[in-house]
């Protein structure tokens, strides 16, 4: 609990304000750690992209560039006790949460140092000794086990949460709505955090949804607390989320976070839409949310901090060359033998 501690420590303001009120009163340590975790996300992300069309990461990848903001913002908040579901998007909560980098890397590369022994790929990470217990393919699947979770925390009278990630378009299957009104009537310690890039792989919200549609007005049929916010403000993220974690952790029920932001690169894959011919959206759709790139947004307010430029070059030289260090040991890292084939296997 220890950035829970820090935050008690500093009166920082739980309440609704937007990044740039939330940030006046947030510890510069804070700070530094949402602009590393942004930009760590970013470069690991941008990194795998570029070495995916090597063919040698057999595992279809969903890259979440773009929207990195919304897990550092939402584990930065968290307890060391709570826990993290994800979707197939998952590298950002992953790393977010504390996932070992060589274990997100040789799981890729399909090696016996990934986090999942080399067996799950990209969309099945785990980090169980992190807090984020695992990612699936499945849609809405862990929206009900991140429920499930946090009906034994409740049983067992221990203040912790589950935290379920999943995008907006998961708020169109029957398991969201169920496992909603689950946790709504048992007051349940579960943040359900929706991030909405506007697009179900190549379908706009406009031919899924009628018109008019607001999902937080949705959920608040529920009796649920739900809030929209600014995905590509990693301090507004979090300053959202501390707010939710007291109500949480108070036994007052669910909560819902709308975070709007957008992906860069293709549903599956590294490219850019455009580059590959695909129409569903321009490209000055996306220069419009470039614009607005969180990592960048966190740069300058870590800067307008007091913090010199030498030192924010300092701390991603470090982190580049982290990266660096994880590619060489996953590629040098040994395949799984061919007689565990049969292991794990239920």
């Amino acid at each position: 609990m220890a950035k829970r501690a820090l935050h008690a420590q500093s009166g920082f303001p739980i309440d609704k304000g937007t990044g740039d009120s939330v940030m006046k009163e947030l510890p510069g340590e804070i700070l530094r750690d949402l602009y590393r975790a942004v930009f760590r996300i970013r470069r690991t992300e941008e990194t795998l992209a570029s070495l995916y069309p090597e063919q040698e990461m057999r595992t279809p990848t969903h890259f979440g560039i773009g929207q990195e903001a919304v897990a550092a913002g939402v584990c930065g908040a968290l307890g060391d006790d709570d826990v993290v579901y994800s979707h197939h998007r998952c590298h950002n909560h992953y790393l977010a949460r504390g996932g070992s980098l060589l274990g997100l890397v040789a799981e890729l590369y399909g090696r016996i140092d990934g986090c999942a022994n080399g067996r799950g790929g990209s969309v099945h990470l785990t980090s169980r000794e992190t807090g984020f217990v695992v990612s699936s393919a499945i849609l809405g699947q862990t929206i009900a086990a991140a429920t499930g979770s946090a009906l034994a925390f409740q049983l067992d009278k221990t203040p912790r949460v589950a935290v379920t990630f999943f995008g907006e378009a998961t708020c169109e299957e029957g398991v969201f709505y169920e496992s909603l009104n689950f946790a709504a009537v048992r007051r349940l310690p579960v943040l359900l955090v929706c991030e909405n890039n506007l697009y179900s792989t190549e379908s706009p919200l406009s031919v899924r949804q009628p018109a008019g549609t607001d999902l937080c007005e949705r959920v608040r049929a529920f009796k649920v607390t739900a809030e929209r916010v600014d995905g590509n403000d990693v301090v507004a993220v979090y300053g959202r989320t501390l707010a939710a974690l007291d109500q949480l952790r108070a036994g007052e029920g669910p909560v819902f976070l709308e975070c709007m932001t957008y992906r860069w690169r293709e549903h599956v894959g590294p490219n850019f839409d455009h580059e590959a011919g695909r129409s569903y959206r321009d490209k000055a759709e996306l220069d419009r949310w470039m614009d607005r790139c969180p990592v960048k947004r966190a740069r300058a307010l870590i800067v307008a901090s007091g913090t010199g430029e030498s030192e924010v070059l300092s701390w991603e030289s470090a982190i580049e060359d982290e990266i660096q260090t994880a590619v060489a040991a996953a590629k040098g890292s040994p395949w799984p033998e061919t007689r565990t084939l049969f292991d794990n296997i239920y």
